[in-house]
């Protein structure tokens, strides 16, 4: 739920009264000389005991928590950031560590040129808070939603943001029956990518959620939850189904072929606002949208920019847009995976021949089918059908269009590489939900049995390695 940016400043403080042009240059003042294109990954992953237990963020019963761990990794250089006394969030060089709601704890990496230095980056970074957390009795693994115990079972993070949110949510949030499942069991990774242009930023936020049920249909690791199988292959994906629609899902108007910015900020302005920050506290605001905040100010108060980048980070569509583009519809998984997120979406988007393959792969569908889609691919995974194919064979193209995207990009025959266990999964019709529920199978659900196999390592998956691949049809677009 938090962000990292290829490219990013801090809010401005400026409490200067803003009108929308000015909310609509925040966006293209985000523009970027190509050569200064980065990409910028996020894991989160989920803390458990050696039998599956969530861990707190204090110590309890004797067991150190979560608060512990970042306590010791203050040692190895990280700066903490605290609130009211607690440590929330870490920072080293161009790396931020923080934590969701329910103790999940995320890599916000630093911006890098290629997939591959950020595979790296997240190697290195799995391998640390391993090494500081197993003696704490703490262990990492990879999954979209956390697999054992119940929402009474996992303690809420003391971090005053979430504090709001999970009040806001039951009361106001649209379709939001299962938005504190969101908050405390769900796990993601996803990619942030620069744009050199309006023009340029449009075509990548229109093709980008053109295929990103199929991401995350491929990516779908979250088959288990509350310590038994679902019927979901991404349950992580079914549980944003019911987290506020104001916010959340596909935006409509980004298949419009002459989508701007302006579009993006008009929703954004009619998107209820969570709160309201001065001086480090949190206001809860009731129904208040920010353009009546922008029109009206609140209790005194007038909007500024730091309040317009506050309001963008509450937004959750599964394509967001900063002075960056965020991509964010896969699930936490085995490391092979996660470490290929970049690559796929690299090799989509930033090579404008691929990003065309791409876009025609889904073209020609009414929104209501793409949100048909969206609501299939929980449940169904690659098995669901778009138009006249299986999402099972557009992944195998969608791959095959990255894997050429990257071909001819600087860099890209290293991140090349990190495509093969999305492309196995998809030629074999597997995810790595299938090889979590084959485990579960074969450990008769044992927690502690589970917790030893799918914990993370850098560079190792939930399987000893990828499915073989076997052939299916290619579509056309």
């Amino acid at each position: 739920m938090s962000s990292s940016s290829p490219n990013e400043t801090g809010p401005r403080a400026a409490e200067a009264p803003l009108t929308i042009d000015e909310l609509v240059g925040y966006f293209r003042s985000g523009a970027k000389d190509r050569a200064q294109f980065r990409v910028g990954i996020e894991q989160e992953k989920i803390g458990v005991r050696d039998d599956g237990r969530p861990v707190p963020y204090d110590s309890a019963g004797g067991e150190p928590g979560l608060a512990e761990l970042l306590g010791r990794m203050e040692g190895r250089g990280f700066q903490a950031t605290r609130e009211d006394g607690h440590a929330i969030a870490l920072g080293r060089g161009g790396d931020r560590i923080t934590m969701e709601p329910g103790g999940q704890l995320e890599l916000s990496g630093g911006a890098l040129a290629t997939a591959s230095e950020c595979a790296a980056s997240l190697d290195a970074h799995v391998r640390e808070v391993s090494e500081m957390a197993r003696p704490l009795g703490v262990r990492f693994i990879g999954a979209g939603v956390r697999p054992f115990g119940g929402l009474d079972d996992i303690g809420w993070l003391p971090k005053r943001r979430y504090v709001v949110m999970r009040e806001y949510f039951p009361r106001y949030g649209r379709d939001s029956r299962l938005a504190h499942q969101m908050m405390k069991l769900t796990a993601t990774v996803q990619a942030n990518f620069d744009y050199a242009s309006e023009d340029d930023a449009a075509e990548k936020i229109r093709t980008a959620y053109g295929v990103t049920s199929i991401v995350t249909a491929l990516y779908a690791a979250s088959p288990i939850a509350f310590g038994r199988p679902t019927g979901h292959k991404s349950y992580r994906a079914a549980i944003w189904l019911e987290t506020d629609a104001d916010r959340c899902g596909l935006l409509p108007f980004a298949f419009k072929p002459d989508f701007r910015f302006r579009d993006y900020v008009d929703w954004a302005l009619d998107v209820p606002m969570f709160f309201v920050v001065r001086d480090g506290v949190y206001h809860p605001v009731e129904r208040l949208t920010f353009r009546r905040f922008l029109a009206e100010g609140w209790r005194g108060v007038r909007a500024s920019m730091a309040d317009w980048e506050v309001h963008l980070s509450t937004l959750f569509p599964e394509v967001r847009l900063k002075r960056y583009i965020e991509v964010r519809g896969a699930d936490a998984g085995p490391m092979p995976m996660a470490r290929s997120l970049g690559a796929l979406w690299r090799g989509i988007l930033e090579d404008p021949e691929a990003r065309r393959a791409a876009a025609a792969l889904v073209a020609d569908h009414a929104f209501e089918e793409r949100e048909a889609l969206r609501r299939a691919v929980p449940a169904a995974g690659l098995a669901a059908r778009f138009g006249k194919h299986t999402v099972r064979e557009l992944a195998v193209e969608l791959c095959r269009i990255a894997e050429a995207g990257l071909g001819r990009l600087a860099g890209g025959a290293a991140d090349a590489r990190l495509l093969e266990a999305p492309r196995a999964y998809a030629a074999a019709g597997r995810t790595p939900a299938d090889d979590l529920l084959a485990d579960f199978a074969a450990a008769g659900g044992d927690p502690a049995a589970l917790v030893r196999r799918w914990e993370l390592l850098p560079g190792v998956g939930a399987s000893p390695s990828p499915p073989a691949a076997g052939s299916v049809p290619t579509p056309s677009a």
